[in-house]
């Protein structure tokens, strides 16, 4: 799990295809490795990867066919920026929103402009994912949490301050961008909690108003 508060802005290094996949290396910039493990997980935009190989300023990670095919990582090359966040620990602040790394769409770019000290971004959303997007609730936009101002369609818009602006790579984002976007948690379950189907069962209940009344319920 993640927060969406970027902690580097990282670069692809390199990238080895291998039969339908990548193994990719990434520059880790400010990133603090010291606590970092084979096997943990560090977010590339918004991707939640796992380190196979590490050292104190990259990690190495696989990339599967899935991934390349749902996000935006099939357009890395060597040298592209990428927002980079270790995997959130109990003893964290949940300053941003619960991210879990998987990407569920990616969106284009449409507009970007100032709005006073601050950057306008319109982003249109798949089709599939547009009900999960609502206004004041959160998105994950190349990893980074971010609040949705309003939504119109599949068009969303959000404001980009300059802290944030500053620290990722959404600085290098113009129009017609791909970028991953990931939807609320909370959306997606919610959502198949009212629409999986649920079991039958051959038992009747036993709480009945008149059971209720019997025992001391009115």
């Amino acid at each position: 799990m993640f927060t969406g508060i970027i902690q580097s802005e990282g670069e692809i290094s390199k990238i080895e295809p291998r039969d339908g996949d990548w193994k990719v290396t990434i520059k880790t910039g400010k990133l603090d490795m010291s606590d970092v493990q084979i096997g943990d997980s560090i977010a590339a935009n918004g991707i939640c990867l796992t380190a196979i190989e590490l050292s104190d300023s990259y990690y190495v990670a696989d990339v599967s066919g899935e991934t390349l095919t749902v996000s935006n990582a099939d357009e890395w090359q060597v040298g592209t920026p990428v927002n980079l966040e270790k995997a959130l620990t109990l003893q964290d602040r949940l300053g941003g929103h619960l991210v879990s790394g998987h990407v569920d769409g990616v969106g284009i770019i449409k507009s970007i402009s100032q709005d006073a000290r601050s950057w306008r971004y319109e982003v249109e959303a798949p089709l599939e994912i547009c009900k999960y997007i609502a206004a004041k609730g959160s998105i994950g936009i190349n990893g980074v949490s971010l609040t949705v101002n309003n939504v119109d369609g599949c068009v969303f818009g959000v404001n980009i301050v300059p802290h944030t602006l500053q620290e990722t790579t959404i600085k290098h984002l113009v129009e017609g961008s791909r970028v991953n976007l990931e939807v609320d948690l909370l959306a997606r379950y919610l959502e198949r909690m009212m629409t999986a189907p649920q079991p039958e069962s051959s038992e009747t209940s036993n709480l009945t108003p008149e059971f209720l009344a019997e025992n001391g319920y009115k």
